[in-house]
């Protein structure tokens, strides 16, 4: 239900504090405060902090349900469902989360315009993704080396692909182990569920395009995407988690993989370099033109994206055919030849705002907009991130587990294949820990988070995360229609 904050100038005050925080702690002499972030990454932080805040504290959230619901459970006619163990709705209502809330509400009966009345939510990852996320992405590639990107060499793609073919043959291993070990989970529609995972491939891909494909392309259920779109958050999430972890030890995973990071120390100290031959004391001036730099690009991208992706929605849209009736004698539409041909992604206003913000930076690092770096230019643009990170852990809800442990676990031992299957390519390539987590991230967090990833390592290697991410919304749906159709014949 509803959280003890929900005004979002109060959220931003509280999360900020937190940064500020962890910030503060982390760079603290003392051993104590060493020793725990030794242990316990300040970015780790940065992203479970406020999802603790949110779950079980309940004091934050990303969306909710209005009190006024309580109100009127007699008005909507709510009744318990069969076999809820609850003395009451207001009882359930209490302890449940918002998609649990969502789907109760939907079966009885509840009008969507109705359930939408007493829906609440906050706007701040809204703003961090799509207004701070694109400054960011400018500011972090405005003093790109494309030397040094190239130097990376094939090793960076290597891993990104075997991230990708991790997640194709990942889902279908799990559902086979769940159909043999535990036949229960997938309930007496298994190929409900079977399609119901093809939109958790999708988005751990590509992303929010790609996943909202598969519904399409496979005609997933509403009530089963919402547990799917669970199922994926908090997962990924999880392993979002560990990954950041993984960033504050790289140098002992390094040694185990017996891994080369010459190329990546070099991109480093060169980006180190060049801040230091042209640091100056940043004046209000010099801020202002960085920041008008920075949103005058978020505003272009945000121009073109709203030109683009409309052009593309129209042309799937006059692709559609009718491919039958159903029983209320309206016509059935195919998916159109977009969508059925894997670019879903191109109709996304968020895809082309990720491609042309990035564009515009790399661009701009071709000019004498790179020397913004010397009044820091990748620091205000890790200030961005860390904020989107805040919001990003106000997603999480960590007691959704339990609700659907069974289709958690399927999820859980998907993602073990991918990992096992991209520790062991990058043990037997030498590949560094920072491909295996970016490769990994780019595919299943996409744009949004594989940045964040990559600044965990250092901010001078975010456009490298950025860069995968842009791969992965290319070849999310194919992905992921390998993957669908992989399970689809298991469970068939």
């Amino acid at each position: 239900m509803e959280p003890f904050f929900t005004n979002d100038a109060i959220v931003l005050g509280i999360l900020l504090v937190v940064l500020a925080a962890i910030f503060y702690t982390s760079h603290l002499e003392s051993n104590g405060w060493k020793k725990f972030y030794r242990f316990v990454p300040a970015l780790l932080l940065c992203y479970f902090i406020p999802a603790i805040l949110h779950y079980p504290f309940g004091l934050i959230a990303s969306e909710w349900f209005d009190n006024s619901l309580l109100e009127n459970i007699d008005k909507l006619g709510l009744s318990l469902l069969d076999g809820m163990p609850f003395d009451s709705v207001e009882s359930f209502l209490k302890g449940a989360s918002f998609p649990e809330i969502e789907k109760f509400l939907d079966k009885n009966g509840v009008a969507e315009e109705v359930i939408k009345s007493y829906k609440g939510k906050s706007y701040l990852y809204f703003v961090a993704s799509r207004y701070l996320l694109p400054a960011s992405l400018v500011l972090l590639c405005v003093s790109i080396d494309f030397k040094a990107i190239y130097n990376l060499g094939w090793k960076a793609i290597v891993m990104f692909l075997t991230a990708t073919l991790g997640i194709v043959i990942g889902g279908p291993f799990a559902l086979l182990m769940a159909q043999n070990f535990f036949p229960g989970v997938l309930g007496n529609n298994s190929m409900e569920v079977a399609n119901g995972l093809s939109t958790v491939a999708g988005s751990w891909i590509g992303g929010g395009a790609n996943q909202n494909a598969m519904k399409i392309i496979y005609n997933v259920p509403n009530e089963v995407f919402a547990i799917m779109l669970v199922v994926d958050i908090v997962v990924a999430n999880i392993w979002m988690g560990f990954l950041l972890y993984g960033a504050s030890i790289t140098e002992r995973i390094d040694r185990w993989l017996k891994a080369d990071t010459s190329a990546i120390e070099d991109l480093k100290s060169r980006v180190a370099n060049y801040r230091a031959s042209i640091a100056e004391m940043p004046t209000t001036t010099s801020l202002f033109i960085m920041l008008g730099v920075a949103f005058g690009a978020v505003g272009l991208s945000h121009w073109g994206a709203d030109l683009i992706a409309p052009f593309f929605k129209t042309m799937n849209e006059g692709s559609k055919v009718v491919t039958g009736v159903n029983a209320a004698g309206e016509n059935i539409y195919s998916a159109g030849s977009l969508v059925e041909n894997g670019l879903s992604s191109i109709m996304s206003g968020f895809f082309w705002l990720v491609v042309l913000s990035t564009t515009i930076g790399l661009l701009l690092s071709l000019t004498p907009a790179r020397k913004l770096e010397g009044i820091g230019a990748s620091r205000w643009g890790s200030i961005f991130i860390y904020i989107l990170v805040a919001t990003i852990g106000m997603h999480m809800n960590l007691g959704q587990i339990w609700a659907n442990i069974g289709l958690f676990g399927i999820g859980i031992l998907w993602m073990l294949v991918h990992v096992t299957l991209l520790l062991l390519v990058a043990k037997i390539i030498k590949a560094p820990f920072f491909f295996v987590a970016v490769g990994s991230q780019a595919n299943v967090g996409g744009a949004a988070s594989a940045p964040v990833v990559a600044s965990a390592f250092s901010p001078s290697l975010a456009p490298v995360g950025v860069l995968l991410a842009v791969l992965g919304y290319a070849i999310g749906t194919y992905g992921a229609i390998v993957c669908a159709e992989i399970m689809r014949w298991m469970v068939g």
